[in-house]
C-alpha cells in the first residue's frame, strides 16, 4: 500500500469520524423493516405459513428495493452492540496510529455503552439484539445473548485493555469467557466434534459461524487467562467448523436443516475465526481449511467487476447487487490475511479503491447498498458503517507498523 493511498484512507476515516460525531450512536438497521410488530409478524408468517407470508413481506421487500428510507415507518433507530464494539475497536486502532488521546476517550465511551447495554438477567457479560428477531427456527426475544455478537464485545474490551492495561476491562473479558464456556448449549457430533448453540436455550445448533466465533473466543481466553478447559472446548468447536467445510472449500450457513446457502459475509466470519485461531497458535487443520476456503472465496464470491457478491448459492431472490457489509468483511478478512494470498491481496485492493471512490458520500458516511436501480443511502451502524470504519483503521495501523519496521 502506497503512502498516497494511506493519506487517502486517513482522509476517509477523518471524514467518517466527523460524520459519526454529528450523527450519533443510534441508527436504523437492516432488520428495521422486521423489528417492529408489523414486520415481525409478517416474517413469522413467511416462515410458518409461506403462502400468506410471501404476500405479507412483499411490501417490505419492495420498500427495501425501491424506497429504503421507509425503514423509519417500521421501527425506531437503535443502539446496536455489534456496532458499538466495532467503533470501540476502530478508535482504539486510530489511537495507536495517531497517539491522539481523543480517540482513546471515544473508544472508552463505546465500552461504557456496551456495559450499559449488556443483556439483563445474566450473571456474566453478554450481548444480543435490542429487538425481537424472527427467524426460521422461531423468534429470539430482545436481550437474548448471541454468540455471533458477544465475541465482538470481547475483542473491543481487549483492544482498549491492550492500551491502558485496565483490570476493569480484563475482568469483563473474563466474565465474557465464562459466558461463552457455560451459558450456551452444545450439540455433540462425536466425542471430539461439537456444534455450538447460537444462544442460551437454542435447541438446534449446526450454524457454522456460531461455532467459529465460540472457538475463537475461547481459544483467546485460554491463552490469555491460562485456562486449559477453554482451549479444550474450543478445539471441539473448531473441529466442527473444519469438518463442515465442503470439498469445494465453502461452508454452508448451517449443517442441520435447509439453511444451506453460501453467502459472502458468513464465509468471511468463518475464515476470520480460523485465521485468528491460527495466529494464536499454528494449526495445520486451520491452515489447510483457510487455503481451501480462500480459493473458493476468490472464485465464487466476487462478481465480474471484482466486487463482493452477496451469495454463491442464494436462498431467495436478491434485490441488490452489492452491499457495504460484504465490502467491510472482505476488507477485514483481506487485511487479516494480507501477504498470504496474492490474488486475495489484489481483490482487497480493488474493493478498497471502489469503496473510497464510489461508496463514501459527501457527508463522510458510506452507502449501504448498490440496488438493482440506484442506491440505499440509509446509514446503518451495524450493517456496514462500523465494520468499514474498523477495517480502515486496521489498515492504517498495519501500514504504520510496517513503515516503522522498515525504518521509514
Amino acid at each position: 500500500m502506497t503512502a498516497v493511498r494511506s493519506d487517502r484512507v486517513m482522509s476517509a476515516v477523518t471524514r467518517f469520524t466527523n460524520w459519526l460525531a454529528a450523527f450519533g450512536g443510534t441508527s436504523y438497521d437492516h432488520q428495521s423493516f422486521y423489528a417492529g410488530p408489523v414486520g415481525r409478524r409478517a416474517k413469522e408468517w413467511y416462515y410458518s405459513r409461506p403462502l400468506v407470508g410471501v404476500a405479507a413481506v412483499a411490501p417490505m421487500v419492495l420498500f427495501e428495493a425501491f424506497w429504503p428510507a421507509a425503514r423509519r415507518f417500521f421501527w425506531k433507530k437503535m443502539r446496536l452492540p455489534i456496532a458499538d464494539a466495532h467503533y470501540a475497536m476502530g478508535f482504539a486502532l486510530l489511537y495507536l496510529k495517531t497517539g491522539h488521546a481523543s480517540h482513546y476517550r471515544r473508544a472508552v465511551d463505546f465500552l461504557e455503552v456496551l456495559i450499559e447495554t449488556r443483556c439483563p438477567g445474566f450473571r456474566e457479560y453478554c450481548w444480543g439484539y435490542p429487538f425481537d428477531w424472527a427467524t426460521q427456527k422461531g423468534t429470539i426475544t430482545k436481550g437474548t445473548p448471541l454468540i455471533t455478537t458477544t465475541p465482538y464485545a470481547y475483542e473491543a474490551f481487549a483492544a482498549v485493555q491492550a492500551i491502558d492495561r485496565s483490570d476493569r476491562w480484563l475482568e469483563i473479558m473474563r466474565s465474557i469467557a465464562q459466558h461463552a464456556m457455560n451459558d450456551i448449549e452444545d450439540f455433540p457430533v462425536s466425542r471430539d466434534i461439537v456444534s455450538s448453540g447460537y444462544f442460551p436455550g437454542d435447541r438446534h445448533g449446526g450454524v457454522v459461524n456460531a461455532s467459529a466465533y465460540r472457538a475463537f473466543l475461547l481459544t483467546d481466553a485460554s491463552r490469555r487467562f491460562g485456562n486449559a478447559r477453554y482451549g479444550a472446548r474450543a478445539e471441539k468447536y473448531l473441529n466442527f467448523v473444519l469438518t463442515s467445510q465442503h470439498p469445494d472449500g465453502s461452508w454452508p450457513y448451517s449443517t442441520e436443516d435447509t439453511r444451506d446457502f453460501v453467502d459472502h459475509f458468513h464465509t468471511c466470519f468463518v475464515l476470520k475465526g480460523l485465521a485468528k485461531i491460527e495466529q494464536a497458535s499454528p494449526h495445520d487443520g486451520c491452515r489447510l481449511a483457510i487455503e481451501k476456503g480462500v480459493r473458493f472465496y476468490i472464485d465464487g464470491l466476487f462478481d465480474q467487476e471484482g466486487m463482493p457478491k452477496p451469495f454463491f448459492r442464494a436462498p431467495r431472490m436478491t434485490i441488490y447487487q452489492n452491499e457495504l457489509y460484504d465490502i467491510a468483511e472482505c476488507l477485514n478478512l483481506g487485511f487479516l490475511l494480507c501477504g498470504r494470498f496474492p490474488e486475495m491481496d489484489r481483490s482487497t485492493d480493488r474493493v478498497l479503491d471502489e469503496l473510497l471512490s464510489i461508496w463514501q458520500k459527501d457527508d463522510g458516511s458510506f452507502r449501504s447498498r448498490r440496488l438493482l436501480l440506484g442506491w440505499d443511502d440509509v446509514p446503518m451502524h451495524r450493517w456496514g458503517q462500523s465494520q468499514v470504519f474498523r477495517s480502515l483503521c486496521q489498515l492504517l495501523t498495519s501500514v504504520a507498523s510496517e513503515t516503522a519496521s522498515k525504518g521509514g
